[in-house]
Protein backbone atom coordinates (compact mmCIF):
# COMPACT_ATOMS: atom_id res chain seq x y z
CA UNK A 1 0.00 0.00 0.00
CA UNK A 2 3.10 2.35 0.91
CA UNK A 3 5.14 1.59 -1.76
CA UNK A 4 1.56 2.41 -4.24
CA UNK A 5 1.00 5.80 -2.41
CA UNK A 6 4.56 6.70 -3.33
CA UNK A 7 4.80 5.68 -6.84
CA UNK A 8 1.16 7.46 -7.72
CA UNK A 9 3.02 10.79 -5.29
CA UNK A 10 6.04 10.42 -8.09
CA UNK A 11 3.93 10.44 -10.83
CA UNK A 12 2.03 13.48 -9.37
CA UNK A 13 5.04 15.20 -9.14
CA UNK A 14 6.35 14.17 -12.82
CA UNK A 15 2.73 15.38 -14.27
CA UNK A 16 2.83 18.98 -14.86
CA UNK A 17 0.02 21.43 -12.61
CA UNK A 18 -1.46 23.84 -14.41
CA UNK A 19 -3.46 26.38 -12.23
CA UNK A 20 -6.76 27.98 -13.48
CA UNK A 21 -4.95 31.38 -13.80
CA UNK A 22 -2.28 30.11 -15.78
CA UNK A 23 -4.90 28.60 -18.28
CA UNK A 24 -6.97 32.00 -18.43
CA UNK A 25 -3.65 33.92 -18.48
CA UNK A 26 -2.45 31.82 -21.49
CA UNK A 27 -5.88 32.01 -23.75
CA UNK A 28 -5.48 35.80 -22.73
CA UNK A 29 -2.27 36.01 -24.82
CA UNK A 30 -3.39 33.46 -27.40
CA UNK A 31 -6.42 35.89 -28.54
CA UNK A 32 -3.82 38.77 -28.58
CA UNK A 33 -1.46 37.51 -30.90
CA UNK A 34 -4.01 36.40 -33.07
CA UNK A 35 -5.81 39.87 -32.79
CA UNK A 36 -2.29 41.32 -33.66
CA UNK A 37 -1.70 38.82 -36.32
CA UNK A 38 -5.50 39.05 -38.25
CA UNK A 39 -4.82 42.87 -37.50
CA UNK A 40 -8.61 43.67 -37.65
CA UNK A 41 -9.08 42.03 -40.61
CA UNK A 42 -12.75 40.80 -41.30
CA UNK A 43 -13.81 37.24 -40.91
CA UNK A 44 -17.18 37.78 -42.38
CA UNK A 45 -16.35 39.92 -45.84
CA UNK A 46 -13.82 39.89 -48.59
CA UNK A 47 -11.71 42.48 -48.95
CA UNK A 48 -11.90 42.97 -52.25
CA UNK A 49 -14.09 46.40 -52.34
CA UNK A 50 -11.47 47.45 -49.96
CA UNK A 51 -9.38 47.56 -53.31
CA UNK A 52 -4.86 47.36 -52.28
CA UNK A 53 -5.51 47.22 -48.56
CA UNK A 54 -2.64 48.71 -46.82
CA UNK A 55 -2.11 45.90 -44.84
CA UNK A 56 -4.20 42.55 -44.36
CA UNK A 57 -3.87 38.58 -43.15
CA UNK A 58 -3.27 37.02 -45.99
CA UNK A 59 -3.41 33.07 -47.35
CA UNK A 60 -2.30 31.17 -50.26
CA UNK A 61 -4.16 28.03 -51.44
CA UNK A 62 -2.34 24.87 -52.32
CA UNK A 63 -5.12 23.27 -53.51
CA UNK A 64 -6.45 25.77 -55.84
CA UNK A 65 -3.23 27.27 -56.90
CA UNK A 66 -0.49 24.58 -56.70
CA UNK A 67 3.25 25.09 -57.40
CA UNK A 68 3.48 25.43 -61.13
CA UNK A 69 -0.12 27.58 -61.29
CA UNK A 70 0.26 31.45 -60.99
CA UNK A 71 0.71 32.53 -57.55
CA UNK A 72 -2.63 33.94 -55.68
CA UNK A 73 -3.28 35.22 -52.83
CA UNK A 74 -7.04 35.55 -50.67
CA UNK A 75 -8.33 37.28 -48.22
CA UNK A 76 -9.09 36.45 -44.44
CA UNK A 77 -12.68 35.70 -45.16
CA UNK A 78 -12.04 34.16 -47.65
CA UNK A 79 -9.86 31.80 -46.53
CA UNK A 80 -12.77 30.46 -44.08
CA UNK A 81 -15.51 30.64 -46.50
CA UNK A 82 -14.44 29.40 -49.81
CA UNK A 83 -11.00 27.48 -48.45
CA UNK A 84 -11.68 26.10 -45.17
CA UNK A 85 -10.93 22.94 -46.31
CA UNK A 86 -8.21 23.42 -48.52
CA UNK A 87 -4.20 23.24 -47.70
CA UNK A 88 -3.54 26.78 -47.07
CA UNK A 89 -0.15 28.90 -46.36
CA UNK A 90 -0.48 31.77 -43.71
CA UNK A 91 1.73 34.62 -45.68
CA UNK A 92 1.14 36.66 -42.37
CA UNK A 93 0.75 40.05 -43.87
CA UNK A 94 1.52 41.88 -46.98
CA UNK A 95 1.37 45.66 -47.89
CA UNK A 96 -1.19 46.68 -50.91
CA UNK A 97 -2.77 43.64 -51.65
CA UNK A 98 -6.54 43.20 -53.22
CA UNK A 99 -7.85 39.71 -52.88
CA UNK A 100 -7.66 37.39 -55.55
CA UNK A 101 -10.24 34.63 -54.41
CA UNK A 102 -12.29 33.16 -57.72
CA UNK A 103 -10.58 35.77 -60.38
CA UNK A 104 -8.98 33.89 -63.69
CA UNK A 105 -5.93 31.95 -61.53
CA UNK A 106 -8.85 30.10 -60.09
CA UNK A 107 -9.62 27.59 -62.69
CA UNK A 108 -12.63 25.94 -60.98
CA UNK A 109 -13.27 28.00 -58.06
CA UNK A 110 -16.41 31.25 -57.68
CA UNK A 111 -15.91 33.41 -54.38
CA UNK A 112 -19.34 33.31 -52.61
CA UNK A 113 -18.44 36.51 -50.81
CA UNK A 114 -17.64 38.47 -53.65
CA UNK A 115 -18.09 36.35 -56.70
CA UNK A 116 -17.91 39.94 -59.30
CA UNK A 117 -13.92 40.45 -59.68
CA UNK A 118 -11.60 41.78 -62.21
CA UNK A 119 -9.84 39.26 -64.39
CA UNK A 120 -6.52 40.16 -62.17
CA UNK A 121 -5.11 42.69 -59.88
CA UNK A 122 -2.34 43.73 -61.83
CA UNK A 123 -0.93 45.97 -58.27
CA UNK A 124 -0.40 42.82 -56.37
CA UNK A 125 3.22 41.68 -56.13
CA UNK A 126 4.31 38.00 -55.51
CA UNK A 127 6.98 36.05 -54.55
CA UNK A 128 7.81 32.53 -53.41
CA UNK A 129 5.96 32.98 -50.39
CA UNK A 130 2.64 32.19 -52.18
CA UNK A 131 3.51 28.86 -52.95
CA UNK A 132 4.61 27.83 -49.32
CA UNK A 133 8.68 28.65 -50.05
CA UNK A 134 10.91 31.09 -48.04
CA UNK A 135 14.31 32.64 -48.20
CA UNK A 136 17.37 32.50 -50.50
CA UNK A 137 17.06 28.50 -49.51
CA UNK A 138 13.77 28.60 -51.12
CA UNK A 139 12.41 26.09 -48.12
CA UNK A 140 8.82 25.86 -46.35
CA UNK A 141 8.10 26.64 -43.13
CA UNK A 142 8.71 25.11 -40.51
CA UNK A 143 10.93 22.15 -42.52
CA UNK A 144 10.51 18.63 -41.47
CA UNK A 145 14.47 18.63 -43.33
CA UNK A 146 15.77 21.07 -41.59
CA UNK A 147 17.18 20.20 -38.08
CA UNK A 148 18.35 23.25 -36.93
CA UNK A 149 16.52 25.73 -35.23
CA UNK A 150 16.45 28.98 -36.33
CA UNK A 151 14.10 32.30 -36.00
CA UNK A 152 12.63 33.57 -39.60
CA UNK A 153 12.93 36.83 -40.25
CA UNK A 154 10.78 38.99 -42.80
CA UNK A 155 12.21 41.78 -45.05
CA UNK A 156 10.57 45.34 -44.89
CA UNK A 157 11.41 45.70 -48.33
CA UNK A 158 10.44 42.51 -49.94
CA UNK A 159 8.65 40.81 -47.42
CA UNK A 160 10.07 37.71 -47.86
CA UNK A 161 11.06 35.68 -44.56
CA UNK A 162 14.90 34.97 -44.29
CA UNK A 163 16.19 32.41 -41.57
CA UNK A 164 18.36 34.39 -39.40
CA UNK A 165 21.47 32.29 -40.89
CA UNK A 166 21.30 33.08 -44.16
CA UNK A 167 21.25 36.99 -43.58
CA UNK A 168 25.19 37.60 -43.99
CA UNK A 169 25.63 38.44 -40.12
CA UNK A 170 24.11 36.84 -36.85
CA UNK A 171 21.45 39.37 -35.96
CA UNK A 172 20.91 40.15 -32.72
CA UNK A 173 18.28 39.41 -30.25
CA UNK A 174 15.16 39.61 -31.20
CA UNK A 175 14.03 42.76 -28.81
CA UNK A 176 17.11 44.86 -29.91
CA UNK A 177 15.63 45.38 -33.52
CA UNK A 178 12.41 45.97 -34.58
CA UNK A 179 12.70 45.62 -38.99
CA UNK A 180 15.06 44.22 -41.12
CA UNK A 181 16.17 44.30 -44.54
CA UNK A 182 17.89 41.58 -46.40
CA UNK A 183 20.87 41.43 -48.30
CA UNK A 184 19.69 42.09 -51.80
CA UNK A 185 17.18 44.85 -50.59
CA UNK A 186 20.52 46.62 -49.21
CA UNK A 187 21.80 46.13 -52.76
CA UNK A 188 18.93 47.95 -54.36
CA UNK A 189 18.51 50.20 -51.80
CA UNK A 190 21.91 51.29 -51.48
CA UNK A 191 20.79 54.71 -49.89
CA UNK A 192 20.25 53.16 -46.71
CA UNK A 193 23.85 52.13 -45.77
CA UNK A 194 24.23 55.73 -45.09
CA UNK A 195 21.81 55.85 -42.25
CA UNK A 196 22.89 52.55 -41.47
CA UNK A 197 26.57 53.71 -40.55
CA UNK A 198 24.13 55.85 -37.73
CA UNK A 199 21.71 54.09 -37.14
CA UNK A 200 21.20 50.49 -37.77
CA UNK A 201 21.18 48.24 -34.57
CA UNK A 202 24.08 46.01 -35.95
CA UNK A 203 26.41 48.90 -36.73
CA UNK A 204 28.71 48.82 -39.97
CA UNK A 205 32.45 49.10 -38.77
CA UNK A 206 34.65 50.23 -41.33
CA UNK A 207 37.75 49.86 -39.75
CA UNK A 208 37.46 45.89 -40.43
CA UNK A 209 35.07 43.13 -41.09
CA UNK A 210 33.45 42.98 -38.08
CA UNK A 211 29.69 43.68 -37.01
CA UNK A 212 29.81 45.72 -34.04
CA UNK A 213 25.73 46.18 -32.01
CA UNK A 214 25.09 49.92 -32.20
CA UNK A 215 23.86 50.44 -28.92
CA UNK A 216 24.48 54.61 -29.03
CA UNK A 217 22.70 54.97 -32.47
CA UNK A 218 26.01 57.08 -33.33
CA UNK A 219 29.40 55.79 -34.57
CA UNK A 220 32.05 55.03 -32.26
CA UNK A 221 34.85 56.49 -34.21
CA UNK A 222 35.97 59.24 -31.91
CA UNK A 223 36.82 61.56 -35.53
CA UNK A 224 34.92 61.15 -38.30
CA UNK A 225 36.52 61.29 -41.56
CA UNK A 226 34.29 63.40 -44.56
CA UNK A 227 35.09 62.89 -48.45
CA UNK A 228 37.01 66.11 -48.28
CA UNK A 229 39.74 64.94 -46.09
CA UNK A 230 38.48 67.28 -43.20
CA UNK A 231 38.04 66.20 -39.71
CA UNK A 232 35.17 66.40 -37.85
CA UNK A 233 35.08 65.96 -34.29
CA UNK A 234 31.57 67.13 -33.13
CA UNK A 235 30.45 63.73 -33.29
CA UNK A 236 32.87 62.33 -30.49
CA UNK A 237 30.87 60.65 -27.70
CA UNK A 238 31.36 58.09 -25.55
CA UNK A 239 30.60 55.48 -26.02
CA UNK A 240 31.31 51.50 -24.51
CA UNK A 241 33.94 49.25 -26.26
CA UNK A 242 32.65 47.25 -28.53
CA UNK A 243 33.65 43.64 -29.86
CA UNK A 244 34.60 43.06 -33.31
CA UNK A 245 32.93 39.94 -33.92
CA UNK A 246 29.15 38.59 -34.22
CA UNK A 247 30.44 36.28 -31.91
CA UNK A 248 30.95 38.97 -28.91
CA UNK A 249 28.19 41.47 -29.82
CA UNK A 250 27.11 43.49 -27.00
CA UNK A 251 23.63 42.86 -26.09
CA UNK A 252 21.23 46.15 -26.01
CA UNK A 253 18.63 46.25 -23.57
CA UNK A 254 15.33 45.71 -25.02
CA UNK A 255 13.04 48.75 -25.83
CA UNK A 256 9.78 49.78 -23.92
CA UNK A 257 7.73 50.69 -27.05
CA UNK A 258 5.13 48.01 -27.80
CA UNK A 259 6.33 46.09 -30.55
CA UNK A 260 6.08 42.95 -31.52
CA UNK A 261 9.33 41.62 -30.24
CA UNK A 262 10.31 43.39 -26.96
CA UNK A 263 8.29 45.64 -24.41
CA UNK A 264 11.42 46.59 -22.50
CA UNK A 265 13.08 49.79 -21.98
CA UNK A 266 16.15 50.23 -23.64
CA UNK A 267 19.39 52.58 -24.30
CA UNK A 268 19.18 51.51 -27.85
CA UNK A 269 15.20 53.16 -28.22
CA UNK A 270 16.41 56.07 -26.29
CA UNK A 271 19.69 57.23 -27.83
CA UNK A 272 17.74 56.90 -31.09
CA UNK A 273 15.25 59.26 -30.41
CA UNK A 274 17.61 61.85 -28.95
CA UNK A 275 19.45 61.51 -32.04
CA UNK A 276 19.55 64.64 -34.07
CA UNK A 277 20.58 64.95 -37.74
CA UNK A 278 21.76 68.33 -38.87
CA UNK A 279 19.46 69.26 -42.03
CA UNK A 280 21.21 72.60 -42.31
CA UNK A 281 23.32 71.66 -44.92
CA UNK A 282 23.30 73.51 -48.36
CA UNK A 283 21.56 71.04 -50.48
CA UNK A 284 18.88 70.79 -47.50
CA UNK A 285 19.22 67.07 -47.98
CA UNK A 286 19.84 64.92 -44.78
CA UNK A 287 20.89 61.60 -47.75
CA UNK A 288 23.66 64.35 -48.80
CA UNK A 289 24.94 65.09 -45.38
CA UNK A 290 24.94 61.79 -43.99
CA UNK A 291 27.10 60.80 -47.68
CA UNK A 292 29.87 62.80 -46.75
CA UNK A 293 30.42 60.92 -43.61
CA UNK A 294 32.58 58.22 -43.49
CA UNK A 295 30.37 54.65 -44.20
CA UNK A 296 30.72 51.35 -46.05
CA UNK A 297 28.68 48.91 -47.35
CA UNK A 298 28.58 45.08 -46.32
CA UNK A 299 27.31 42.28 -48.16
CA UNK A 300 24.91 41.44 -45.45
CA UNK A 301 21.37 42.30 -43.87
CA UNK A 302 20.73 45.34 -41.59
CA UNK A 303 18.25 46.03 -38.48
CA UNK A 304 16.92 48.87 -37.37
CA UNK A 305 15.07 50.02 -33.95
CA UNK A 306 12.14 51.61 -33.25
CA UNK A 307 11.06 54.54 -35.73
CA UNK A 308 14.31 54.75 -37.60
CA UNK A 309 11.97 55.57 -40.66
CA UNK A 310 11.35 58.83 -39.37
CA UNK A 311 14.79 59.30 -39.94
CA UNK A 312 14.41 59.59 -43.63
CA UNK A 313 15.22 62.26 -45.87
CA UNK A 314 12.20 63.78 -47.39
CA UNK A 315 13.55 66.41 -50.04
CA UNK A 316 12.27 66.00 -53.37
CA UNK A 317 15.37 64.74 -54.96
CA UNK A 318 15.12 61.50 -52.02
CA UNK A 319 11.23 61.51 -52.57
CA UNK A 320 12.29 61.18 -56.29
CA UNK A 321 14.52 58.59 -55.86
CA UNK A 322 11.97 56.20 -53.38
CA UNK A 323 9.75 56.50 -55.92
CA UNK A 324 11.98 55.16 -58.81
CA UNK A 325 12.90 52.39 -56.48
CA UNK A 326 9.21 51.29 -55.46
CA UNK A 327 10.31 52.27 -51.89
CA UNK A 328 7.49 54.99 -50.83
CA UNK A 329 6.26 53.43 -47.95
CA UNK A 330 9.44 53.08 -46.16
CA UNK A 331 8.22 57.08 -45.20
CA UNK A 332 4.75 55.96 -44.66
CA UNK A 333 4.51 55.47 -40.50
CA UNK A 334 1.15 53.44 -40.92
CA UNK A 335 3.18 50.83 -43.14
CA UNK A 336 5.27 49.01 -40.45
CA UNK A 337 3.66 45.69 -39.21
CA UNK A 338 3.99 47.27 -35.73
CA UNK A 339 0.95 49.87 -36.46
CA UNK A 340 -0.72 46.74 -38.25
CA UNK A 341 -0.37 44.82 -35.62
CA UNK A 342 -1.65 47.47 -32.86
CA UNK A 343 -4.43 48.44 -34.83
CA UNK A 344 -5.59 44.82 -34.97
CA UNK A 345 -5.33 45.16 -30.60
CA UNK A 346 -7.14 48.49 -30.49
CA UNK A 347 -9.84 46.95 -32.80
CA UNK A 348 -10.48 44.17 -30.96
CA UNK A 349 -10.24 45.91 -27.33
CA UNK A 350 -13.02 47.76 -28.77
CA UNK A 351 -14.88 45.06 -29.68
CA UNK A 352 -14.41 43.12 -26.82
CA UNK A 353 -17.48 43.14 -24.69
CA UNK A 354 -17.89 41.21 -21.14
CA UNK A 355 -20.64 38.71 -21.58
CA UNK A 356 -21.70 37.96 -17.70
CA UNK A 357 -22.27 42.30 -18.25
CA UNK A 358 -23.97 41.67 -21.36
CA UNK A 359 -26.26 38.62 -19.89
CA UNK A 360 -27.09 41.16 -16.68
CA UNK A 361 -27.88 44.20 -18.56
CA UNK A 362 -31.32 41.86 -20.89
CA UNK A 363 -32.23 41.24 -17.73
CA UNK A 364 -34.84 42.45 -15.18
CA UNK A 365 -33.92 43.57 -11.46
CA UNK A 366 -35.01 39.76 -10.10
CA UNK A 367 -33.53 38.02 -12.46
CA UNK A 368 -30.20 39.61 -11.92
CA UNK A 369 -30.43 39.42 -7.93
CA UNK A 370 -31.13 35.95 -8.91
CA UNK A 371 -28.05 35.39 -11.30
CA UNK A 372 -25.54 36.91 -8.96
CA UNK A 373 -27.16 34.72 -6.21
CA UNK A 374 -26.34 31.44 -8.02
CA UNK A 375 -22.95 32.90 -9.16
CA UNK A 376 -21.53 33.69 -5.53
CA UNK A 377 -22.71 29.59 -4.60
CA UNK A 378 -21.26 28.60 -7.41
CA UNK A 379 -17.81 30.45 -6.76
CA UNK A 380 -18.36 29.74 -2.59
CA UNK A 381 -18.39 26.20 -3.60
CA UNK A 382 -15.97 25.37 -6.37
CA UNK A 383 -13.67 27.13 -4.11
CA UNK A 384 -14.21 24.69 -1.26
CA UNK A 385 -14.33 21.89 -3.28
CA UNK A 386 -10.48 23.05 -4.89
CA UNK A 387 -9.29 23.51 -1.58
CA UNK A 388 -9.65 19.84 -0.88
CA UNK A 389 -7.20 19.02 -3.50
CA UNK A 390 -5.10 21.73 -2.29
CA UNK A 391 -4.99 20.74 1.04
CA UNK A 392 -4.48 16.92 0.07
CA UNK A 393 -1.45 18.02 -3.04
CA UNK A 394 -3.34 16.20 -5.35
CA UNK A 395 -3.86 17.32 -9.17
CA UNK A 396 -7.31 18.24 -9.99
CA UNK A 397 -8.94 16.01 -13.30
CA UNK A 398 -11.14 16.39 -15.81
CA UNK A 399 -13.20 14.33 -14.16
CA UNK A 400 -12.96 15.71 -10.61
CA UNK A 401 -14.35 18.88 -12.64
CA UNK A 402 -17.21 16.88 -14.19
CA UNK A 403 -18.16 15.71 -10.76
CA UNK A 404 -18.20 18.97 -8.81
CA UNK A 405 -21.00 20.34 -11.67
CA UNK A 406 -23.49 17.08 -11.79
CA UNK A 407 -23.58 17.56 -8.24
CA UNK A 408 -23.94 21.33 -8.26
CA UNK A 409 -26.38 21.08 -10.26
CA UNK A 410 -28.09 18.05 -8.66
CA UNK A 411 -28.17 20.66 -5.40
CA UNK A 412 -29.91 23.23 -7.80
CA UNK A 413 -32.60 20.92 -8.50
CA UNK A 414 -33.17 19.75 -5.10
CA UNK A 415 -33.27 23.92 -3.94
CA UNK A 416 -36.02 24.47 -6.78
CA UNK A 417 -38.20 21.36 -6.09
CA UNK A 418 -38.07 22.30 -1.88
CA UNK A 419 -39.11 26.05 -2.58
CA UNK A 420 -42.62 27.24 -1.32
CA UNK A 421 -44.88 29.40 -3.26
CA UNK A 422 -47.54 31.90 -1.52
CA UNK A 423 -50.15 33.78 -3.10
CA UNK A 424 -50.87 36.87 -1.26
Amino acid sequence: MAEAEGHAGRQSELEPVVSLVDVLEEDEELENEACAVLGGSDSEKCSYSQGSVKRQALYACSTCTPEGEEPAGICLACSYECHGSHKLFELYTKRNFRCDCGNSKFKNLECKLFPDKATVNSGNKYNDNFFGLYCICKRPYPDPEDEVPDEMIQCIVCEDWFHGRHLGAVPPESGDFQEMVCQACMKRCSFLWAYAAQSAVIKISAEDDGLVLNVDGIDDQEVIQSENGEQDNTLKEDVPEHGKSPDKEVKAEQNSEPCASSSSESRLQTAFKNQNFNTDSQSGCRLQELKAKHFVKKDTATYWPLNWRSKLCTCQDCMKMYGDLDVLFLIDEYDTVLAYENKGKIDQAAEKRDPLMDTLNSMNRVQQVELICEYNDLKTELKDYLKRFADEGTVVKREDIQQFFEEFQSKKRRRVDGMQYYCS
